[in-house]
């Protein structure tokens, strides 16, 4: 059977998403971050998550809407921060997709040819230190620029 229209579509394995958490962990560790981490598809559906031990509670549904956000939007979280001020363009961004569109760092899209595969989001530190661990992680499996 010919199945036309049909498109093939790559995404973060799980292997790959815990070896992220864990690259994750490592940078934050470092860091001295105690943080949330979330890895989840193109579609901003999670494949795996870890909480380091200390890190916030609060910092559970940052990292996993972080990762949410970048993969829906396919930029990083930090991006949005300025434009959705008061009266910037994307002011209310964040109360659109049932409040999970978080606009400060610490969310970054992953693509491999041009193509999105997933996203990573992080929580625990200043949104800079996150968005650092995950860029690390990312470069680490040669997905980060």
């Amino acid at each position: 059977m010919d199945h036309d229209g049909l498109i093939a579509q790559r995404q973060i394995g799980l292997d790959l998403a815990h070896a992220i958490l864990g690259s994750v962990r490592e940078a934050a560790a470092r860091e001295g971050i105690a943080a949330a981490m979330a890895v989840c598809d193109g579609s901003g559906n999670m494949i795996a998550f870890a909480r380091m031990d200390g890190a916030p509670l609060g910092a559970t549904e940052l990292a996993v809407n972080k990762a949410h956000t970048a993969a829906l939007w396919e930029m990083k979280t930090g991006e949005f921060q300025r434009s959705t001020q008061p009266d910037g363009v994307d002011w209310g961004l964040n109360t659109s997709a049932g409040g999970r569109i978080v606009v400060y760092a610490g969310g970054v899209p992953v693509h491999v040819d041009g193509a999105l595969v997933g996203a990573v989001g992080v929580s625990g530190g200043t949104g800079e230190q996150d968005e650092a661990c995950v860029e690390e992680a990312l470069r680490k499996h040669g997905l980060g620029g």
